[in-house]
């Protein structure tokens, strides 16, 4: 028997409960950083330096984070659903607990590439944890080596395969996110009219669709501990 497909878009919210650093809400690293500064092309081209030193700090902060109970739940509903994460955050922890399909919309904070061409596969590299990019690091084409983070004013390579994934969906879960930030906000517009949707967060959430949304006002993990019971239920 096909399995069902279940699409999961992930934001902020399911890494916060890792201990792991959100860019929005308080205490989020915009408010001690201007976005301007390490999420543009411009601010890498006025002191790549210091955007070197953001994302190596980053990189130290996700050593120390593992994945908690909703990344792990995403990734144990494999055994009954064919599941596809679609997540807007840049950490890896959805693969540490587990998830062996997952797209990352926003890049990988793991990865360095290219700032020449930040989407060439050829000069693109996975870090060691613990290593960190030294300035003025040069990549395989000469130029300076960059974060392989989408930033803000930049395309969004992963769109169209994540639109794919949606428009097959029989359950579409929204999970950690405020959904503000376009395009991913706008993935629930492929979402087959029939398919059941679900979403999960402690905080009010404007959902950009006139369809009916099932709420769950709860934290991820939680959140996802309520999904999988109302899961197996429909299963049952």
């Amino acid at each position: 028997m096909t399995k069902k497909k279940i699409v999961a878009l992930t934001g902020a919210g399911i890494s916060a409960e890792s201990g792991f650093s959100t860019f929005r809400g308080a205490g989020g690293l915009w408010g001690r950083y201007p976005v301007e500064q390490v999420a543009t092309p411009e601010g890498w081209a006025a002191d790549p330096d210091l955007v070197t030193d953001f994302y190596n700090g980053l990189r130290s902060q996700l050593d120390e984070a593992e994945p908690n109970a909703g990344h792990r739940i995403l990734a144990e509903l494999e055994s009954d659903f064919d599941v596809t994460v679609v997540t807007q955050n840049v950490d890896d922890l959805h693969e540490r607990a587990g998830s062996t399909d997952v797209i990352h919309l926003h890049g990988e904070l793991r990865d360095v590439c290219s700032s020449a061409a930040p989407n060439d596969a050829r000069y693109r590299r996975r870090l060691a944890p613990g290593e960190v990019v030294e300035h003025g690091q040069l990549s395989g084409d000469g130029s300076l080596e960059r974060p392989f983070i989408v930033w803000f004013g930049e395309a969004v390579p992963m769109l169209e395969v994540a639109a794919e994934a949606a428009a097959r969906a029989d359950v579409f879960l929204i999970v950690g996110t405020s959904l503000n930030v376009y395009p991913a906000a706008g993935l629930i517009g492929y979402v087959p009219a029939g398919a059941e949707v679900m979403l999960v967060d402690p905080n009010p959430v404007r959902v950009p669709s006139t369809r009916r949304v099932e709420v769950i006002a709860e934290p991820a993990s939680r959140g996802m501990e309520v999904v999988r019971e109302r899961l197996r239920a429909v299963m049952g």
